[in-house]
């Protein structure tokens, strides 16, 4: 911006947009304090240099709010956690099977960790039938991102939305 250009010559673009043409730096300084506006370096990598007449204040402010604007209209989604164990009961795993059908439906991944307590980790398989139990039961709102996996005395399984 202004003097902190080292550039020799500059590809000057006026305060309208219009190309103005090659000029020597100076000249460039002294157009847009004729203007009174700022001289800023659009393009540092182009040969050479191309610069503008602006406002940069006003180019500042403009592109904060686009910045704002953008993240305004992201879709923030979140990794929720549901814990079960192998031997739920047939209530419990519906009532589960609803919240993980809830938080898929608002865009969010769900993390199924399934805890195998003492011997029950001796059963794995019936953990696993619970599992897929699970994931067909979600199939119509969700997908597997992760497959199932044991970590330590953990079955794990990440869902995403459809």
């Amino acid at each position: 911006m202004n003097f902190r250009i080292r550039a020799a010559t500059v590809r000057l673009i006026g305060a309208e947009g219009e190309q103005l043409g090659i000029f020597p730096r100076d000249l460039a300084l002294r157009k847009a304090e004729e203007a009174e506006l700022d001289l800023v370096e659009v393009a540092p990598t182009a040969n050479p240099p191309v610069c503008r007449i602006m406002d940069f204040a006003k180019y500042k402010y403009e592109q904060e709010k686009r910045a704002r604007e953008a993240k305004r209209h992201q879709k923030h989604s979140q990794l929720k956690e549901i814990r079960l164990t192998p031997r739920i009961g047939a209530h419990d795993y519906q009532i589960k099977l609803k919240h993980i059908q809830e938080f898929l439906e608002k865009g969010h991944k769900v993390r199924v960790r399934m805890f195998f307590k003492g011997r029950e980790v001796a059963h794995q398989d019936l953990g696993r039938k619970l599992m897929s139990k699970l994931t067909d039961d979600i199939a119509r709102v969700g997908k597997i991102e992760k497959d199932a996996i044991m970590l330590g005395r953990s079955l794990i399984i990440v869902f995403s939305p459809k």
